[in-house]
């Protein structure tokens, strides 16, 4: 993506922009998820919205333009305020990756539909991908991504338990070293969630 940028700047001020909005939007959807399961922290703390400066991260921002990994500022709620914490929890982490892949697919759909030349197609795939990355990335079960609360929905409560005091301690180191290429290589986390994405990128375009 970044030799892309590079080589036509003009698509980075398409993409650029883009990419904020997938982050905002995704943060967004856990803000509404929480709202609508009955957590009202997401509304007091002013997060019901689409305007992207509720949601970014200014140092996340500053880290996408120099490293193409970057996050916004996390979906606050209190899992005291919801009817089934364990349930309501997990559908609050997926819906962030739900909305994403919903995002992905409606910039292909716009990309059948209109009639548009080799640049404007090569914007929408490459925010097409960038919305099923984020979403494949953060529903790896490893804490503090959300897939790691989706996780814990589906696993026995004493496993569940286990789990959680394991990710606690070393959840970020293990998402650290999958986030370092070794050996001059792609990185474990890309390795992974590569594949699927290729897959979902085909078939859309």
């Amino acid at each position: 993506m970044i030799n892309l940028f590079l080589s036509y700047p003009l698509l980075f001020l398409v993409i650029f922009p883009g990419l904020l909005l997938t982050i905002t939007i995704h943060e967004w959807a856990h803000c509404w998820t929480a709202d609508r399961l009955g957590d009202p922290t997401p509304r007091v703390k002013g997060r019901l919205t689409l305007d992207p400066r509720a949601h970014l991260d200014a140092w996340g921002v500053v880290a996408m333009l120099f490293t193409r990994f970057g996050w916004g500022k996390p979906a606050p709620y209190d899992p005291y305020n919801l009817k089934n914490p364990i349930r309501d929890t997990a559908l609050i982490a997926a819906s962030g990756s739900l909305i994403n892949l919903l995002v992905a697919a409606l910039l292909a759909g716009i990309a059948r539909v209109l009639p548009i030349n080799a640049f404007w197609l090569l914007a929408l795939m490459q925010l097409a991908a960038i919305n099923i990355y984020l979403a494949l990335f953060n529903l790896v079960p490893i804490k503090p991504l959300d897939g790691a609360k989706v996780l814990q929905a589906f696993l026995p409560t004493e496993t569940a338990k286990e789990y959680e005091r394991v990710m606690d301690r070393y959840g970020l180191m293990i998402l650290i070293l999958l986030l370092i290429p070794f050996a001059g290589g792609q990185a474990p986390i890309a390795q992974l969630i590569g594949p699927p994405a290729n897959i979902l990128m085909a078939w859309l375009f």
